[in-house]
């Protein structure tokens, strides 16, 4: 019997205008009719919308469809849309292929280039149509998973989470760096826009989250290593030597009484000092003092004293292992070192102090109970605020930090109506963009503080031991100097110590700001690329109280629909082994980097539920026994064929085969900057480029390429796998007669998205100069491939 022949429903969207207005669909729609097996093809307005999702519903059931190809925006945004449309029909979800017109033709061109980008349309569908004749029906797996989940984090953001976890049913660990639980919020006096206490909203809540049954407090801890998969992580976690037992200890402070020991109080911001033997501030949660070992001589006096033995100056710490099934990244923000400032006298003048340092000074329980005093003791009259402190600044940190223009009008108010200083702000914008906020900046006006509207180019002391500001105000264009007894300075929030190692440990994406790259930034705001790992407030970026608390919410949501079962479901695009044409030779075993594969008898057997779908197992195998669910060598090859048809003679056109995960995302940042490249620029996504052999590449060549790049985001991919291979790909091509210069393979990691721009202009320059492969060379490859 003849085999059947495919049942193929194209879909073109038109975006809205944001691929109508470039590409012209109504030619790409001609195109498709033509393609063998088109039984169906149409163009919508907004193909996501629920109207064109019933189309295609219709469509599968009357017309008999068995797989269908969507042309639209990212598969980053609605490729679930898409399936589920597809299942609502009776059709197998993985009967779809999703290719992206959006942003990699219609954002990166744009209309002055509208022909060009309609011609590149119609070959990147073309790769789709082909690929998707080679589709096959897939069923998801699921396996138990743990219903545990790790907060990294214990600032507002990780108890919010933490609470809303816990009330559901759900373990938590709560992991926290320092002594106590409570990050950066509770070092403030209060918050905007409402001037609210910041310890009266925050405290009842340290308390809530340390007395929750279902919520294990890790303070004083780090996590050293995470493993495992989205279900079933496994946590390595060191409880530093705190010293004291914080379930005996009854918090009487005795031990800190005896202490002859000071050191730097960390939570005053190095302002004030306290003992050795300490409780970081009077609410800490949990209420138990801690040793400094750093400080501490040992005199063994606070061990002598303490009345419940609580005390072990011995204490070296233990390791601890969880398994959790979620993780939630609430690791919160560090302040910029002021001392990089060197014109605004930071570390040179005492008088020259950061926000924070106002913050707790301005506290009650701060190093001066409240009372804003110099250096020398003196009282402070008149005070200024810098704002933009090494933010918006590309030699120190470019992005905007978002919540300092409102916490310095705060603090103005503060210093202003309730403590008479005279109050100058220096400012390039006020942003002043919540509920509330721009109210907030008429009080300050109505209360007297002053607003110059100019960035400060120097700060120093004059003999009357005063600080001078030198400033220009922009608004009535002159160049001002004002004595001062004190200045602050808005520094901008930054990533916190440690987030870069972590998220190297975990795969974890940072973006160019190098705080976590969410999945999405509006559809999947608090998804981190790595399945079940989650992240809110300001691990994300700078944020406010109140969005902290949002995303926190939404994180706990998110992990709690991921294990809301006792079983998880995981993809079934895994690596998998043709039982038929393995030998049982075992060369595949060793290369898996998490140990993923085993003999089993005679054959090897990959385990999907480990199996982290990288496919650096596939080019090992000499029988080309292992293959790849929904990324097959033949689904490959196809897209290969599709995307360089009906190339022209004289055309160039360059294959870049990019990474699904990482390197992607960062060709949508480049669609969604409206970042141009050449047109002759054609993405492949695979799983990740370990996949790559030698046969893509010359398929590739052989049905038209002219050039060919290779971009790898992952960085565990990039050094133990696709840096070593094309190395020797590149030798095999140079055997078929093709030049090493027309293969370029480059790490491109999400922070530096924007340099495969860059990339892509100056190879395709290069092959522009070699010109199109010869066609003897393409034909004498052909007859070699048998194609």
């Amino acid at each position: 019997m003849e085999k059947e022949l495919p049942r193929v429903g194209v879909y073109i969207c038109e975006c809205g205008g944001n691929i109508g207005d470039v590409v012209d669909v109504k030619a790409v729609l001609e195109a498709a009719k033509n393609w063998e097996g088109v039984v169906d093809a149409k163009y919508q307005k907004y193909l996501c919308s629920k109207p064109s999702q019933e189309v295609i519903i219709t469509a599968i059931k009357k017309k008999n469809l068995d797989r269908v190809v969507i042309a639209s925006c990212t598969p980053r945004m609605h490729l679930v849309t898409f399936q589920s449309a597809l299942e609502q029909a009776d059709l197998n979800p993985y009967m779809l292929e999703f290719v992206n017109i959006r942003e990699q033709a219609s954002w990166v061109h744009g209309p002055k280039y509208s022909e060009t980008a309609t011609q590149k349309a119609i070959s990147l569908i073309r790769g789709g149509y082909e690929r998707s004749l080679e589709l096959e029906p897939l069923e998801s797996i699921s396996e138990k998973s743990s219903r545990e989940i790790l907060i990294v984090g214990g600032g507002i953001a990780g108890i919010t989470a933490a609470l809303e976890l816990g009330y559901l049913g759900f373990k938590v660990h709560l992991v926290e760096k320092e002594s106590s639980i409570g990050g950066n919020m509770a070092k403030l006096t209060k918050v905007f826009p409402t001037l609210d206490c910041a310890q009266c909203i925050l405290t009842p809540r340290m308390a809530e989250v340390g007395r929750n049954p279902n919520v294990r407090l890790l303070t004083y801890s780090e996590v050293q290593d995470i493993r495992g998969r989205p279900g079933n992580y496994e946590v390595k976690i060191f409880m530093k030597p705190r010293g004291v037992d914080t379930e005996k200890c009854r918090s009487c402070g005795v031990c800190s009484k005896v202490c002859q020991i000071l050191a730097p109080d960390k939570y005053n911001q190095g302002l004030s000092q306290r003992k050795a033997a300490y409780i970081s501030f009077p609410q800490a949660v949990p209420s138990a003092y801690v040793i400094d070992f750093d400080a501490c001589t040992k005199c063994l006096k606070c061990e002598q004293v303490c009345p419940a033995k609580a005390i072990n100056l011995e204490d070296q710490g233990r390791t601890l292992d969880l398994k959790v099934g979620g993780i939630i990244m609430a690791t919160g923000y560090d302040i910029y070192d002021a001392n990089m400032l060197k014109t605004y006298g930071y570390g040179v003048y005492k008088d020259v102090i950061t926000m924070m340092d106002l913050e707790r000074l301005t506290s009650a329980s701060g190093p001066t109970a409240g009372y804003i005093k110099r250096a020398d003791g003196t009282d402070v009259k008149k005070m200024a605020i810098v704002l933009c402190a090494g933010s918006r600044d590309k030699n120190h940190i470019p992005y905007c930090s978002r919540i300092c223009c409102m916490y310095s009008l705060k603090q103005a108010f503060v210093l202003k109506k309730m403590l008479g200083i005279s109050v100058h702000i220096y400012y390039i914008d006020i942003r002043a963009t919540g509920k509330g906020y721009e109210e907030l900046y008429w009080r300050d006006e109505e209360a007297g503080v002053i607003f110059t509207k100019g960035r400060v180019a120097e700060i120093w002391k004059n003999k009357e031991d005063k600080l001078v500001i030198l400033a220009e105000d922009t608004l009535m264009g002159e160049v001002k100097e004002e004595e001062f007894d004190m200045v602050a300075l808005a520094t901008p929030m930054i990533p916190p110590v440690g987030l870069k190692e972590l998220a190297g440990k975990m795969k974890l994406s940072l973006g160019e700001d190098g705080f976590i790259q969410e999945k999405h930034p509006k559809l999947d705001p608090v998804d981190s690329l790595k399945t079940a790992v989650f992240a809110c407030g300001c691990a994300l970026s700078p944020k406010d109280v109140r969005d902290t608390v949002s995303d926190a919410l939404a994180a706990a949501a998110k992990a709690s629909l991921f294990l809301k079962g006792e079983r998880i479901i995981t993809s079934p695009e895994k690596a998998f082994i043709v039982k038929d044409l393995c030998t049982g030779c075992s060369d595949c075993v060793p290369i898996c980097p998490v140990n993923a594969i085993a003999m089993e008898g005679e054959k090897a057997a990959i385990n999907p539920f480990i199996c982290m779908g990288c496919g650096a197992c596939i080019p090992v195998c000499p029988v080309e026994a292992i293959d790849f669910k929904n990324s097959t060598s033949r689904q490959i090859i196809a897209n290969l064929r599709g995307v360089l048809a009906e190339k022209q003679l004289d055309e160039v056109r360059i294959i870049a085969f990019v990474d699904r995960n990482v390197g992607y995302t960062g060709m949508d940042f480049l669609g969604l900057d409206r970042t141009s490249y050449p047109e002759d620029i054609r993405i492949v996504a695979v799983p990740s480029t370990a996949i790559l052999g030698l046969k893509h590449l010359l398929h590739a060549f052989a049905f038209g390429a002219d050039g060919i790049l290779v971009i790898e985001g992952q960085e565990e991919i990039d050094e133990h796998f696709t840096k070593k291979r094309m190395i020797e790909m590149n030798r095999s091509l140079s055997e078929n007669d093709i030049k090493g210069m027309r293969v370029r393979y480059s790490y491109v990691p999400l922070p530096v998205y924007k340099k495969a721009a860059d990339l892509f202009a100056r190879f395709s320059e290069r092959i522009r100069k070699f010109g199109p492969l010869p066609i003897e060379k393409r034909n004498k490859l052909k007859e070699k491939l048998g194609i």
